[in-house]
């Protein structure tokens, strides 16, 4: 029943002419490359790139980045086509809408309200991190444990206070208003960029050659133990020996990073509110892209130049290797660049959360009382103080550790889903003008999709029970709710196929 029904992509760009649900149009190519620019580069190069060449890869991490850029260039021809198609809020669930069901589309809104709400947590928790480290190295201010817990428990009466207030001031951000997000997160990115291009200037003169030797380390298989849920689903249902280092320990590496690089689709949720959306949005969503990738290659490379890989593991990776060579002023700005850069991850994810949450109450498949613009800012507020509220509570008292795991699944997850609805669009509305179109298709999609399931089998089992138990829940949600109070089960929308 409810699982075929299809809103027109008409219809889809005819919601946005309500003046009630109607966002401002303010946001031109250059706002988009910086809106992706600045949600990519963060977690990958200031957290991640250290762990995953310490632990799988070696200097080979910058094959890692390679890979996982490649999985996502190849989803990002589909989202670019997709979001040239469909100019309204929403990112995949919108394009779902159109071209596979109301079901699948509930499907993947629910996915992406996963991958964003969990992805801006973990990110604050980073955040908080590095606020630390600099209050003690520039102030020699020591914050409680109590407030700053790396696992924060309500029933221990502990939780990380500043992850929540990071979380707390970008919703005010973004609720007064696009622009003054847009112009923020300018300023912020600027910073950024200029600290991670500070780090390729000048760490290249510390380099040593000799530490990249051996490029690719031999391979070990992981010992001990662990259930079948820990393993990669690949060993666990292939028999394939988890490895570290090698061709295994470099693809395992690659699922690892591939938190670094969500966000480019983030820059599809603020379709409605660019001024040309056929036109800004591939250069938004195909430049970021492109240029982040040559930073963390260029990065990971002088990363593992100045340290022996094995050093890597830690949390903070570019402070760590200027600070092992004795440049504690380099670390210590590196440190600031780096919370500017997480500021603005969470930032963006909160606005691709907001954003969705924002076109599905639009449907009625959430409660249609979210589905308002502020009279004044225009911007949904009402849901956008909710994701503000929820990812406050989540960095505040859930310890994150593996969820950067489960954000990976639930991205890959989305990414499938708008490659076949590329096929699908190809098919059922050939005459559908597209200001880009995805070239090779059939062979472009198919191969996103295969290079997502690669990554997703090299994720643990116990990712993948957790992401199931999340989509089951939502399945429950759309039969008791969602199927019903639909507008197109109640008519207000035709229920015809695009």
């Amino acid at each position: 029943m409810g699982i075929m029904r299809t809103k027109s992509i008409e219809q889809s760009i005819r919601d946005t002419e309500e003046p009630e649900h109607r966002l401002r149009k303010a946001l031109g190519p250059l706002d988009l490359l910086v809106f992706g620019i600045g949600v990519i580069i963060g977690t990958g190069i200031f957290v991640l790139t250290g762990v995953a060449a310490a632990t799988y890869s070696g200097p080979a991490i910058s094959l890692s980045f390679v890979l996982s850029g490649i999985t996502c260039a190849l989803a990002a021809l589909c989202y670019a086509e997709f979001a040239s198609a469909v100019p309204v809020a929403g990112s995949a669930y919108t394009f779902s809408y159109a071209s596979v069901g109301e079901f699948l589309a509930w499907i993947i809104g629910w996915d992406l309200i996963l991958e964003f709400t969990v992805g801006a947590s973990a990110v604050s928790v980073g955040w908080s991190g590095y606020f630390g480290q600099i209050l003690q190295s520039f102030f020699g201010i020591t914050l409680p444990e109590r407030i700053t817990s790396e696992a924060p428990s309500i029933l221990q009466g502990t939780m990380n206070l500043p992850a929540a207030v990071i979380a707390l001031i970008l919703m005010v951000i973004l609720v007064i208003g696009i622009r003054l997000s847009s112009t923020f997160n300018f300023i912020v990115t600027s910073v950024k960029l200029a600290v991670v291009v500070f780090f390729i200037g000048f760490g290249i003169f510390f380099i040593n050659a000799a530490n990249w030797s051996p490029f690719i380390p031999p391979a070990q298989p992981v010992e001990g133990g662990g259930s079948a849920l820990e393993a990669p689903l690949l060993q666990t249902i292939f028999g394939i020996q988890q490895q570290s280092f090698g061709f295994g320990g470099i693809l395992t590496a690659a699922a690892v990073v591939f938190f670094a690089y969500i966000g480019f689709d983030t820059v599809a949720t603020a379709a409605e509110e660019t001024r040309n959306p056929q036109r800004d949005l591939p250069i938004g969503i195909l430049g970021s892209l492109a240029v982040c990738t040559i930073l963390y290659i260029l990065v990971s490379q002088i990363m593992t130049g100045i340290l022996p890989y094995d050093r890597l593991n830690d949390p903070a990776p570019m402070a760590l290797v200027f600070s092992e060579i004795g440049q504690g002023w380099a670390a210590g700005l590196v440190s600031v660049g780096a919370i500017m850069g997480l500021t603005s991850v969470v930032m963006i994810l909160m606005l691709g959360q907001s954003r969705v949450a924002f076109a599905m109450s639009r449907d009625n498949l959430l409660p249609r009382y979210f589905a308002r613009a502020h009279p004044r800012f225009r911007t949904p507020y009402r849901i956008t103080i909710l994701t503000g509220l929820v990812v406050a509570f989540v960095a505040a008292f859930t310890p994150i550790g593996d969820l950067a795991e489960l954000v990976n699944i639930g991205t890959l997850f989305a990414f499938i889903l708008v490659a076949a609805g590329v096929m699908i669009l190809r098919r059922t509305r050939p005459d559908l003008p597209r200001s880009f179109r995805t070239p090779l298709v059939p062979l472009v999609p198919i191969l996103a999709i295969l290079a997502c399931l690669a990554l997703m089998m090299s994720l643990p089992g116990i990712t993948w029970v957790r992401f199931l138990v999340w989509m089951a829940l939502g399945i429950i949600v759309y039969f008791a709710y969602s199927v019903r109070a639909s507008r197109l089960a109640r008519g207000e929308d035709s229920a015809r196929e695009v």
